[in-house]
């Protein structure tokens, strides 16, 4: 069995807290760069055009894809807890650096790094959930996890754009260097060793973990959350990198008011993931079928998501604003379903890193194309509207994925040999 020592509900929910703030830390750090390139004093520094602002905050997400599929394998193998704080440790001392930094090749490589450390940060956090929470509470669960990849974009935009005015950008990375120390601490000291035991750990170097990585990809559930989280993700990274600027630049407000709307976009969708979580639970507890409900409140999360293109529409700042919350408020609802659908419910624990990872490829690839491909656009249009019908289109791709590829027949399967790992 891989499974941990049981401990109490009340455990089990403290440490998921703990791993929300995990995620919103590192979220933290996505949005800081956002709001950077939303600063007048950061571009001049670095002599930044739209194309190069887009291809610093994509670098990121090319090195945070790459690493995805080997963090997976290592979470597989060694559990969550050591793992995650290697690696968190490594981010922790690369994030301090970053704020000595005045070379523009050097912040490049910086985000680089930066991406593979945390790349650990999901795989690890989703295999625990899965070893810890049934069917009942585990969309509960996800959408509070969940919280901190939203929190984190609410809370570090407008921290972010108070730091830059009020004590530069080099003081947001340093700030989040010290707030990442201080969880490790907490991480090491509290969260129990999960390794696998000796005898599991040399049943999966033998036989894997029962599913392997072209196998994986094969498989049209698989396939199917790849193009889901995709689609989510394009949206969800493009309002942490660009939604700074487009409030300034099209909508005129200051840094720091768009820090403010910023927050409210990105509470929305963190309280909505909460909810439509819970509400999944809830319908599942009476017993309708899991698969169906999760994939009707994804389904819904799409199509409300959708709204943004009324934002680029609206001709004053208060409709443009309302959209731009309400339309990610909405995708709330897809969050903690999508996340427990194609992480948990319809994949077998001993395969979660790895499909986690591959999943997280998808998610990682998103973020780079919202990030460069939303940049090279507002260059050759010289406004928000192309970037935002994009995302009208990824938004419809996601609903109509979740319709034909989430399907429990097409789930992927363990092989014989790898059974008594689960």
């Amino acid at each position: 069995m891989t499974e941990i020592p049981p401990r109490s509900a009340l455990a089990n929910w403290a440490l998921l807290g703990l791993l929300t703030l995990g995620v919103l830390i590192s979220f933290v750090d996505r949005t800081s760069i956002g709001a950077a390139i939303a600063d007048k004093g950061f571009v001049a520094q670095f002599h930044l055009s739209k194309v190069q602002s887009g291809w610093l905050s994509s670098l990121f997400f090319w090195s945070y894809g790459i690493a995805q599929l080997p963090m997976g394998w290592a979470v597989d193998r060694y559990g969550s807890k050591r793992p995650y704080a290697l690696f968190f440790a490594g981010w922790c001392v690369i994030t301090a650096l970053t704020g000595l930094i005045n070379v523009l090749m050097v912040l490049f490589a910086a985000r680089l790094l930066v991406g593979v450390a945390e790349a650990v940060v999901i795989p690890a956090s989703y295999r625990w959930i899965r070893h810890n929470f049934d069917e009942r509470n585990s969309g509960f669960a996800v959408g509070l996890f969940a919280m901190g990849n939203k929190f984190g974009p609410a809370i570090g935009t407008p921290v972010s754009a108070w730091l830059i005015v009020h004590h530069g950008w080099h003081a947001v990375f340093f700030a989040m260097a010290a707030v990442g120390t201080v969880w490790l601490l907490g991480w090491i000291t509290l969260a129990p060793d999960d390794l696998p035991p000796v005898e599991v750990r040399a049943a999966i170097k033998r036989h894997g973990t029962g599913l392997t990585l072209g196998a994986a990809l094969r498989n049209p559930v698989v396939l199917g959350s790849m193009i889901t989280n995709f689609c989510y993700g394009y949206f969800t990274f493009y309002c942490m990198i660009w939604m700074p600027s487009y409030l300034v630049e099209t909508r005129h407000l200051s840094l720091q008011t768009s820090g403010i709307y910023t927050f409210f976009s990105f509470a929305g969708i963190a309280l909505m993931a909460a909810f439509g979580g819970w509400a999944a639970d809830r319908i599942i507890a009476r017993g309708a079928d899991a698969v169906f409900v999760r994939k009707a409140f994804m389904i819904a999360g799409f199509v409300g998501a959708s709204t943004v293109i009324f934002g680029v529409w609206a001709t004053s700042l208060e409709m443009a604003l309302f959209w731009n919350v309400a339309s990610l408020t909405l995708l709330g609802l897809t969050t903690a379903n999508n996340l427990t659908l194609c992480r948990l419910t319809l994949i077998p624990k001993p395969a979660i890193g790895l499909v986690t990872g591959i999943q997280q490829v998808a998610t990682s690839l998103s973020g780079g194309v919202a990030a460069s491909l939303s940049g090279w656009l507002l260059h050759v249009s010289g406004g928000y509207g192309a970037p935002m019908a994009v995302i009208f289109v990824f938004l419809v791709i996601g609903a109509l994925a979740t319709i034909g590829l989430l399907r429990p027949e097409w789930a992927p399967r363990l092989s014989p040999l790898s059974q008594g790992t689960d």
